[in-house]
């Protein structure tokens, strides 16, 4: 593997307890959800994104079906954390900017993607900021933030950058928790409503955007076309 810069994959943060991830919010709940990232061992964040009982309510494979062809497709995965989504996303075929504010993940990608054999060509660590995505004018097909949209920063201007960073027809795709009590994800305080999101994405000048609140059971997906 050589040596890639970041990617942009804000931390995906699980509590060990209930499969609670933090996200980016901005404000005080920005600020909430990070402090308690980073007071967590980097071995119960592993554990947490890694553990087998996530794959029942984020349904991994059903999503990457759901995000269609990535064969030949660039995508970033903004909070990559552990790489969760990202082997997945290498393995159906596409090459990935696996992005994180906290380079401890990104060099267990790196460790990862050397177990499980990936070609060098198809993973890129991007080292990325909390207020930024740091991606290329038209440098990717699919951005994809999953888990991670509330620990952002100055969202608009983050989208804005996302936006430009995507190639003619390119999408972003966000999964978040649903703003209610449930068992995993983040206090309700945390959480965004899909509405919210999409308002958001309106502002930073996306045109077309999709809402699926069938696909997961504690989680909605919202599309948002370039």
């Amino acid at each position: 593997m050589k040596n890639s810069l970041p990617i942009f994959i804000l931390q995906f943060t699980l509590c060990m307890s209930c499969g609670h991830k933090i996200s980016m919010g901005q404000h005080h709940d920005h600020g909430d959800a990070n402090a308690f990232m980073n007071s967590r061992q980097f071995e119960d964040l592993v554990a947490a994104f890694e553990t087998p009982e996530r794959a029942e309510w984020q349904k991994p494979e059903e999503v990457i079906e759901f995000l269609g062809d990535l064969h030949g497709k660039t995508v970033m995965d903004i909070g990559s954390g552990t790489g969760y989504f990202s082997s997945r996303l290498v393995r159906a075929g596409a090459k990935v900017i696996c992005a994180d504010i906290d380079e401890r993940f990104l060099n267990y990608i790196r460790e990862r993607a050397i177990r499980e054999e990936f070609q060098e060509e198809k993973i890129e660590l991007r080292h990325v900021l909390h207020d930024s995505p740091q991606l290329k004018e038209n440098e990717v097909d699919l951005v994809l933030i999953v888990n991670t949209y509330h620990h952002i920063e100055d969202r608009v201007s983050y989208l804005k950058e996302v936006l430009n960073g995507l190639k003619p027809n390119g999408k972003l795709t966000i999964i978040d928790f649903n703003k209610e009590e449930l068992p995993v994800g983040p206090p309700v305080e945390m959480k965004l409503t899909p509405n919210q999101i999409i308002r958001e994405l309106t502002e930073a000048g996306f045109k077309r955007i999709d809402l699926n609140k069938e696909l997961l059971p504690y989680q909605y997906i919202v599309e948002a076309f370039k």
